[in-house]
């Protein structure tokens, strides 16, 4: 049983809203631009999938998203960000999570994973668990990191890793790829933002290491372009890969969206497809504007700058005609919500009605009409 793509027009002839334009990235063809951006669940117990990831990513399926990614999933126990967080570091997660892919392909979705390591904000409470770091008695760890600067007071002090602890994350991400073709995925995705070890590295605030991997910004950006070296020489070419980072630290001395721009075209030669533009979470003194489409302009600027490299931007796109704008304005290719398809997981077929689309309906929907 089926969900068709939504790509029938308002009325015969007329143009097709961006927002239901479908997009091809190598094999796949997103049926439209509307994406469920990762967001923590923190509802894993060993890092497994379970009914409640079924029901809960299932839903975005049935509601006829163009694309579902998945929370974070760390390639290794010490990458969690919490005790509850998603996995992929043991053949044990493989199939779990073919059972959540499975569903999803059999409504005619597309899903993708989030790989991710928390580094210095590893060993964390889950948000409504309490803050800061877990103690041992309590299922925490050691955590680590590219020097031995906490993300807070309260967090957890990290050890400096050595270039062998560079070397076996490396490794990590590679062998989760592998589990995520396993699994089913259709798209995979490296989470180099919001603070987690690769922006770690990336950020000038974080990273003071005199190595390598420290000081100037080929330095600084060197693991994550091993990393996504190594995912990509695993991860089948006909299969898009995505890269999420943040395009500013919103604060002084910080990582910047020049840096941001920079480090796309070299993404791009390492064949990495999409570019998911995100920002903060590396310091607590951030100092963030939000509102309506505030990441918007930093997606604007990295598609200007490496036009050949798709952009997806996020960031309180709550409306169909804000998601639609972004599209129309150039400024990313895709567009991700996240709490707003919390809210209504059937958030695409209501777009596709007030963009003067037919919705896609799966069978079993299909008397609801509209």
């Amino acid at each position: 049983m089926t969900l068709p793509a939504s790509n029938t027009a308002s009325a015969e002839g007329a143009t097709l809203p961006l927002l239901f334009t479908p997009l091809k990235l190598h094999s796949l063809t997103l049926p439209n631009r509307a994406v469920v951006s990762p967001m923590c669940m923190y509802s894993s117990q060993n890092g497994l999938a379970n009914d409640f990831h079924l029901v809960h990513l299932g839903q975005y399926a049935l509601g006829g998203a163009g694309l579902i990614l998945t929370e974070a999933a760390a390639v290794s126990p010490e990458g969690r960000i919490s005790p509850e967080d998603l996995g992929l570091w043991a053949d044990e997660h493989i199939v779990p999570l073919g059972h959540i892919t499975d569903f999803v392909h059999r409504f005619g979705g597309l899903i993708g994973v989030q790989l991710a390591h928390a580094g210095r904000k590893a060993s964390t409470y889950s948000p409504w668990r309490g803050r800061g770091a877990v103690p041992p008695e309590a299922g925490g760890w050691q955590v680590i990191g590219p020097d031995d600067q906490p993300f807070h007071v309260t967090y957890p002090r990290p050890v400096t890793m050595t270039a062998e602890d560079i070397r076996r994350v490396t490794a990590d991400f590679a062998a989760a790829a592998r589990r995520a073709q396993m699994a089913g995925f259709d798209v995979v995705e490296v989470h180099a933002a919001h603070g987690y070890l690769l922006h770690e590295f990336l950020s000038p605030l974080a990273n003071t290491r005199t190595d390598e991997y420290g000081g100037p910004f080929e330095n600084r950006a060197r693991f994550l372009l091993e990393v996504v070296r190594a995912v990509r020489a695993v991860w089948p070419m006909h299969l898009p890969l995505f890269v999420r980072v943040s395009a500013t630290d919103w604060a002084d001395g910080g990582w910047s969206v020049d840096e941001a721009a920079q480090l796309a075209s070299l993404l791009r030669y390492e064949g990495v497809d999409v570019l998911d533009v995100s920002s903060g979470g590396l310091t607590a003194a951030q100092q963030i504007t939000a509102g309506p489409l505030y990441q918007v302009p930093f997606a604007a600027r990295i598609k200007a700058e490496v036009p050949d490299l798709h952009v997806m931007a996020v960031g309180m796109i709550e409306t169909p005609g804000q998601a639609e704008q972004v599209l129309r304005d150039g400024a990313a290719d895709l567009t991700a919500l996240a709490r707003t398809f919390l809210r209504d997981p059937h958030w695409t077929q209501r777009a596709a009605r007030e963009l003067g689309v037919t919705p896609a309906l799966p069978d079993v929907y299909g008397r609801a009409g509209w």
